[in-house]
């Protein structure tokens, strides 16, 4: 028997609960953008419940989806359901409770929320069959966390505009180039069991290549968004720092050399995004 406390600890290392850094602060600086000086209270409150209740679900589903193949893989067979801390009985209440988490902060939202809330579960638990069928999971992933920003945008205002698709658009880029690098550790065991990633099919040199030029894609991306909304310069300091991040991001990681790809995908990705936000909070509030 375990204790309360570390069962929810169990249940946080099972959906990664310190990788919520990667889209939150996307979904932040597009809520920041999308208000006027100050962000409703209870609208952020709902927009951080309905984030903590998708990612969720889909973290759980997804280590539904991949048991039997997480046990396989010397790199995730230490993972709660492979080793037996949890019970699939146990992850399908949570994944289920977490859903509804969603629904339920959708509808204190907007209708618009609400009603796009189950396409919203879909793409993101839909995502843990893609690398099934296709070497683009990696995008399929963008996709689900390009959802955070365009469903921050429509919880403050209602509707779709072009920003939030732009910004979504480089979250969905950032987050495809660190998947592809990420995957490269997995290339030799994705073949083997007939899974697909871009490492697995093209190789991992072509693949940080990929990586790169997606990455470059990001960067353009989220300078397009000082295009299209009154923003104060120093939002480009914040796009030039994505960049030069990035950057150091790739150096870390050689085709013949994967030990630092941890560095490179926790650390690096998380400075990220929170430096992001930061400069994109104090470029909104410089124009106001």
């Amino acid at each position: 028997m375990t204790s309360p406390v570390e069962r929810v600890r169990t249940y946080g290392r099972m959906i990664k609960f310190s990788h919520t850094i990667f889209a939150l602060p996307f979904a932040l600086a597009s809520a920041v953008l999308a208000s006027d000086r100050t962000l409703q209270p209870m609208k952020l409150l709902w927009i951080l419940v309905a984030m903590a209740g998708a990612r969720s679900a889909a973290m759980g589903f997804n280590r539904l989806a991949d048991q039997a193949i997480d046990a396989r893989n010397p790199r995730t067979a230490g993972r709660e359901l492979p080793r037996g801390l949890l019970s699939r009985g146990e992850v399908w209440l949570f994944v289920l409770a977490s859903a509804g988490l969603l629904v339920v902060a959708a509808a204190q939202l907007n209708p618009l929320c609400l009603a796009l809330s189950p396409v919203a579960l879909l793409i993101v638990c839909g995502y843990s069959f893609t690398k099934r069928f296709t070497a683009l999971s990696h995008f399929v992933l963008g996709i689900a966390l390009a959802i955070a920003p365009v469903g921050a945008w429509v919880a403050i205002r209602g509707q779709f505009d072009a920003v939030p698709i732009v910004l979504g658009s480089a979250v969905l880029a950032w987050v495809a180039g660190f998947d592809t690098i990420y995957s490269c550790q997995d290339a030799d065991f994705d073949r083997r069991e007939g899974l697909h990633s871009i490492p697995a099919a093209w190789g991992v040199t072509r693949a940080l290549r990929m990586a790169r030029g997606v990455h470059v894609a990001a960067v353009a991306l989220l300078a397009l968004v000082y295009v299209l909304t009154p923003l104060h310069p120093v939002y480009l300091v914040g796009v030039v720092g994505v960049a030069a991040l990035l950057a150091y991001e790739h150096s870390l990681v050689r085709a013949d050399d994967l030990s630092r790809i941890d560095a490179a995908f926790f650390t690096v990705n998380g400075w990220i995004s929170v430096g992001y936000f930061l400069t994109t909070a104090a470029a909104r509030w410089l124009t106001l």
